[in-house]
């Protein structure tokens, strides 16, 4: 009997220990640094207090919106996550949060400033606890300034009082984020739900913002073509007075550099500058808004004890209004004077739109800003291309139509390939080369599942999207819609910008110019480093090689900051010549010829490898019978060498051809398909299809399609004439 019933205890202690753990709380944040660590400490708190666990998993903010999308909907994701509040619409319409219900309560309101109340509050609901705020103020050196500047005016003032080469003022003057605060103080707006197809960036008070714009650039007040990195070497080295940034600028800033901050100066005779505001909240997921413990979890970000920590170790500017209102213990505290002045641009500022119809905007008003500051159009002209751009992005796509007969074509073409492999089973002697075959079978087996895995099932999952239009949950079967939307030319003329046919005309260009290049300097290069008696050939071997090795996207970065047009090196090379510094990316010709500078110093190793293994494969023998016939080094070259390199070289080019047609970091990076989208590529177009232009994933998969032909089309051509000349 003793030992049933110990037996019966050990069962019931050993399903004890083997029953699932309590799930507790799942968090995912992007943050680092100070706010990671202060986001700890109230995740400790809410585990003593209330006897839960929680996971907190940090996410790089690159992958962070993907990760969501991704894992939510299938049950993965967390409970609760941190992020702004300017994705609220495309979080509900995508169902990856749900109401904040009992974690911010009525009760509760008065304990946040409004704004940041309004803006997590979407169609009348409250999304998130809010956190803390972000917006742009204005920094400004003491050396320069004596007193915090109230007015544009008394910046423009201060031009050529400064000292030699120091802007008054520095900020991203071509960013439409930074324009906004312009745009604001004329009271203009780039996105109003109540007008018809919300697109407001239009009348007097944009032109004027624009002109503001340009004169403050043109006149050297403010550099150009300036980006973060460059406003924040300028203040940080003391060649910029003041510059216009967020609280994210203040991390970077050496603690011994004096500066000070204030909110944005009022432009005369307008109105205040007012940058557009972000606040950070704890959203809910739905799983996580049916948990009290997540419920919980979220309001306790929100906590006076939080706020606390959130704004003294994470330098938040955080939404709790019990930290502002807590009296100075009378020491200087620079941190919290800026944390102050940035809580002071609060009230002023405006919460950037949450609906989805915002997202497209960004685009066509950015390219607007630069047509204008650069001189390429007048305000006017600029504002209504960009109001057409995002209309016609946000055109509803074409009705829902029957599947039936595009399944009808893939049935027929599924009938007649199985009609083929019966055909090809039942031929005679298919069944003793099989057999034959099986253990040849056995070695390529598992590499032909890798590969069906990784390359079949996405190209074919690719082909089945771009079959569909609409949002990622509402999408809609619109059969070849999108192909026949792409090869009109969305039906404007066929080479308008934009269009399929001249993206198309502007990659063929590039790609042969690239290889050209690629080919003709790995030649010269190849066949002279290939020489036995050249000295340090090995050092020399090593150096060119450096470009291949080093990552793409760091070589793209770095040449884009040679072309810049007031710091680059390009022009200082130039202004040292004598000649006038160039725009390089204002006009076509010198964007594309930055661009093609940069992926022909990228790409030449490549084929400098491949021409020195190929000559190490000819004869010596060959060459010396040449001599002996007394043909110069020339004909050798031409007539001997040349040949025998060439069924090296065409699998070189061909792969070359592909890597360069698809070479995305370079377009991307470097000049940002400028100007206007007129040196974007057609995987570069693609990608602001699927991620900048209402995220139309369809037409995007539609793209890739398009591409994988072009491209399946041209290594078949360049094979049959590599395979022509290999007969002849």
């Amino acid at each position: 009997m003793r030992k049933l019933l110990a037996l019966l205890v050990t069962l019931v202690v050993v399903a004890l220990g083997c029953g699932e753990p309590p799930k507790g709380v799942t968090l995912w944040h992007p943050y680092r640094g100070g706010e990671e660590e202060a986001l700890k400490l109230a995740v400790l708190r809410f585990e003593q207090e209330r006897g839960v666990k929680v996971t907190s998993l940090f996410i790089p903010y690159e992958a962070y919106i993907a990760k969501l999308e991704a894992a939510i909907p299938r049950g993965n994701g967390p409970d609760v996550f941190l992020g702004p509040h300017n994705r609220i619409g495309e979080y509900v319409l995508h169902q990856l949060i749900g109401e904040a219900g009992d974690a911010l309560p009525e009760s509760e309101l008065a304990r946040y400033e409004p704004i940041t109340v309004e803006s997590i509050t979407f169609r009348g609901k409250r999304w998130a606890v809010p956190l803390a705020s972000k917006c742009v103020a204005l920094y400004y050196n003491p050396r320069f300034y004596t007193a915090p500047p109230k007015t544009l005016e008394e910046i423009v003032a201060k031009k050529g009082q400064l000292g030699h080469g120091v802007f008054p003022l520095a900020y991203e003057a071509e960013s439409e984020y930074f324009h906004a605060s312009f745009l604001h103080a004329y009271g203009g707006k780039m996105f109003d739900p109540q007008v018809e197809g919300g697109f407001a960036m239009e009348g007097e008070a944009a032109e004027k913002s624009l002109l503001m714009a340009k004169e403050l650039v043109g006149s050297g007040v403010v550099p150009e073509e300036a980006s973060g990195d460059l406003v924040k070497q300028l203040f940080a080295s003391g060649k910029a007075g003041a510059v216009m940034s967020g609280p994210w600028l203040a991390a970077d800033l050496k603690d011994d550099l004096d500066y000070r901050v204030t909110p944005l100066p009022t432009i005369a005779g307008v109105g205040p500058m007012r940058p557009f505001l972000t606040v950070d909240g704890a959203f809910l997921t739905p799983e996580g808004a049916k948990s009290a413990d997540a419920r919980a979890l979220a309001r306790s970000f929100g906590s006076d004890a939080s706020a606390f920590e959130r704004a003294t170790i994470g330098k938040q500017v955080v939404a709790t209004r019990s930290y502002w209102a807590l009296e100075d213990d009378g020491k200087p505290n620079r941190q919290l004077e800026i944390l102050r002045a940035f809580h002071d641009a609060v009230p002023g500022a405006i919460p950037i739109p949450v609906s989805t119809a915002m997202n497209p905007v960004w685009d066509p008003v950015k390219n607007a800003i630069r047509k204008v500051i650069r001189g390429a159009a007048t305000p006017r002209d600029a504002l209504a291309e960009a109001k057409a751009r995002y209309e016609d992005v946000m055109r509803e796509p074409k009705a829902a139509e029957s599947p039936a007969p595009l399944l009808v074509v893939v049935g027929l073409v599924l009938l007649a390939a199985a009609f083929g492999v019966v055909r090809r089973v039942r031929a005679p002697g298919f069944a003793r080369e099989f057999r034959a075959g099986k253990p040849a079978y056995k070695y390529v087996l598992h590499a032909a599942l890798v590969i069906f895995v990784l390359v079949v099932l996405p190209l074919v999952a690719g082909a089945i999207t771009s079959f569909f239009a609409g949002p990622r949950d509402q999408a809609r079967f619109v059969g070849l819609a999108n192909y026949v939307e792409i090869l009109t030319a969305r039906g404007k003329p066929l080479l308008s910008n934009g269009s399929f046919y001249l993206t198309l005309l502007v990659t063929v260009v590039w790609t042969v110019l690239n290889v050209i290049g690629h080919v003709g300097i790995g030649l010269v290069l190849g066949i002279a480093l290939a020489r036995p008696m050249l000295k340090l050939r090995a050092a020399y071997r090593v150096l060119l090689i450096l470009p291949w090795a080093v990552p793409s996207y760091v070589t793209a970065l770095a040449w884009k900051g040679m072309f810049h047009r007031q710091f680059g090196a390009i022009n200082a090379i130039l202004v040292a010549l004598g000649a006038e510094p160039i725009s390089w990316f204002s006009k076509f010709s010198t964007a594309f010829a930055a661009n093609v500078a940069t992926n022909v110093w990228l790409g030449f190793p490549f084929m400098m490898v491949v021409v020195m293994g190929a000559l190490t494969s000819i004869s010596k023998d060959v060459l010396e019978a040449a001599e002996v016939d007394g043909a110069t080094r020339w004909q050798t070259f031409r007539l001997v060498t040349l040949p025998l390199l060439k069924p090296t070289l065409l699998p070189a080019v061909v792969l070359g051809s592909v890597w360069t047609f698809n070479m995305f970091n370079v377009v991307y990076l470097v000049s940002g398909g400028q100007p206007d989208g007129t040196t974007d590529i057609l995987v570069s177009e693609a990608y602001r299809w699927a991620f900048a232009r209402n995220a139309q994933l369809g037409y995007a998969a539609a793209y890739a399609v398009i591409i994988f032909g072009v491209l399946a089309l041209m290594s078949r051509t360049l094979g049959r004439i590599g395979g022509s000349e290999a007969k002849a």
